[in-house]
C-alpha cells in the first residue's frame, strides 16, 4: 500500500519545492525573499506544478552528454529533443568575469585549448579544492579569448562516438543559454527547465570571482529568479545556496557526494560535518530551513557492496520527504564501466549493460528525479513509475 501511495505523494512535493505560484515574491533580490520558502507540500500551486515537471523527473546530465560532448548547445538541443524535463548547466567564471558553461575551469579535456599555440604559455599548475591540476584554466581566459576555442569530447575513449562532434560548438556562455531556453520555449509553447550549479565558488570567490552574484543578476534579467522559476539551482558547497538564498527565490539543491565526503566550504571554515552527517535527520532538517532539496550520489541512495554491486536503499530518501525535499540523485550512465557490477554485460567496459535495471532499482526507492547521461534511456524507464 506504501509502495501505491508514493508516487501521488512525490508528485506534490516535487511541484511544491519549485515553490508555489501564489508564494512567489514580487522583490526576488531582497532580504525578504531570501526569509520566504514556501515548504514542499504545500498545496498552493502544486497540481499545476505536477503536470509541468513530471515525477519521477528526468534531469539531462550535462545535456546529452552520453551521445553529444558535454554542455554544448548541441548536447542541450539533443536533451531537449529527446525530452528530458530539465537540462543542466555547470557555470564556471572567465577572467573578466563572465558566467560559462563547462564542467569544471580546467578545460583541457574539453576543448581544444592545448591545439593553440598562442595560449601555450597558459598552461599551468593549480590547486582546486585540494586537488593540484595542471592545464589550462577559464580564469585565465577572456570571454573573446574562450570564444577561439571549440569544445570536444571528455572521455574519447569510452564515447568513441561523440568525437565525430569535437570542434562543432563553441563553449557557451550562461547567457546564450538563457536565450537559447528561452527561444525554445516559445517555439514549444511550454518552459523549457534548466538546473544551474555553482562549480567551486569558495576557490572563485578567493580569486575575486564569486559566481553568485553574476549569477543572480543574470536569473533576475531573464526572469528566473522567483520561486516559480523554471529552473533549479545546485551547488556542492552549502555557503553558496545560501548565499544564492539571500539573492534571488529560485528554488534551490545542496548536491552531496559520498558519506564520507566533507562540502569544500566546511573544510574551508572548519565544520568538521561530512554527508553523513548531512543525511541524518538533524542534518537534513538543517537543509530545509535553506534549500528545497538534496542531490546527493547514488550511493547514498543505494551503496554498492564490496564486489560492485548495488546493495540494500538506505533510509535517506524516506528521511529527506520526511524533512519536506525532493531528491535528484546523480548519475546513471548506460555504460558498463558506470555500472553496478550486477548490471554489466559483456567484458565491453565501453558497452552497454542493463541500464533499465538500474533505474528501476532507483526508481523504486521513491527518489523524485534522476541525473542521466542518457535522457532517452532514464525517460523510458521512468515512464514505467509515473502515474
Amino acid at each position: 500500500m506504501e509502495r501505491e501511495q508514493q508516487p501521488g505523494r512525490r508528485a506534490l512535493l516535487g511541484a511544491a519545492a519549485l515553490g508555489a505560484g501564489a508564494m512567489a515574491l514580487g522583490g526576488a533580490g531582497t532580504a525578504a525573499a531570501a526569509d520566504t520558502k514556501a515548504a514542499p507540500g504545500a498545496a498552493s500551486g502544486a497540481s499545476g506544478r505536477s503536470r509541468e515537471l513530471p515525477v519521477p523527473t528526468v534531469i539531462g546530465h550535462r545535456g546529452a552528454s552520453g551521445y553529444r560532448p558535454e554542455h554544448t548547445l548541441g548536447s542541450y538541443q539533443l536533451a531537449l529533443d529527446m525530452g528530458a524535463d530539465i537540462i543542466e548547466q555547470d557555470l564556471v567564471p572567465t577572467k573578466d568575469g563572465h558566467l560559462v558553461c563547462r564542467h569544471e575551469n580546467d578545460i583541457t579535456a574539453t576543448t581544444d585549448v592545448a591545439s593553440h599555440p598562442e595560449f601555450a604559455d597558459r598552461k599551468t599548475t593549480k590547486t582546486v579544492d585540494g586537488t593540484k591540476l595542471t592545464g589550462w584554466f577559464t580564469e585565465d581566459f577572456t570571454l573573446a579569448e574562450l570564444k577561439t576555442l571549440r569544445a570536444k569530447e571528455r572521455i574519447p575513449g569510452t564515447r568513441q562516438h561523440n568525437t565525430l562532434y569535437d570542434g562543432r560548438w563553441e563553449v557557451p556562455t550562461f547567457e546564450e543559454v538563457l536565450q537559447w531556453a528561452d527561444r525554445e520555449g516559445r517555439r514549444r509553447g511550454r518552459r523549457v527547465w534548466l538546473y544551474v550549479e555553482t562549480k567551486h565558488p569558495t576557490y572563485f570567490r578567493k580569486l575575486g570571482l564569486g559566481l553568485e552574484e553574476p549569477l543572480a543578476r543574470l536569473l533576475r534579467r531573464y526572469g528566473r529568479h522567483k520561486k516559480d522559476a523554471a529552473l533549479f539551482l545546485q551547488s556542492f558547497e552549502p555557503g553558496s545556496i545560501q548565499r544564492l538564498r539571500r539573492l534571488v527565490g529560485t528554488p534551490a539543491v545542496v548536491l552531496l557526494s559520498t558519506l564520507d565526503s566533507r562540502p569544500w566550504d566546511f573544510v574551508e571554515a572548519g565544520d568538521p560535518r561530512t554527508v553523513r552527517d548531512l543525511v541524518t535527520p538533524e542534518g537534513l532538517a538543517w537543509i530545509a530551513g535553506y534549500a528545497e532539496g538534496i542531490g546527493p550520489d547514488l550511493s547514498v541512495i543505494i551503496p554498492r557492496t564490496s564486489d560492485g554491486k548495488l546493495g540494500t536503499p538506505t533510509g535517506v530518501v524516506k528521511d529527506a520527504h520526511a524533512a519536506g525535499l525532493v531528491l535528484h540523485p546523480y548519475t546513471v550512465r548506460n555504460e558498463n564501466s558506470f555500472l553496478p557490477a550486477d548490471y554489466r554485460r559483456g567484458t565491453d567496459p565501453n558497452a552497454y549493460g542493463d541500464a533499465f535495471g538500474v533505474f528501476k532499482a532507483y526508481f523504486a526507492t521513491g527518489i523524485d528525479g534522476i541525473f542521466s547521461d542518457n535522457p532517452d534511456t532514464a525517460l523510458l524507464a521512468a515512464a514505467d513509475f509515473r502515474k
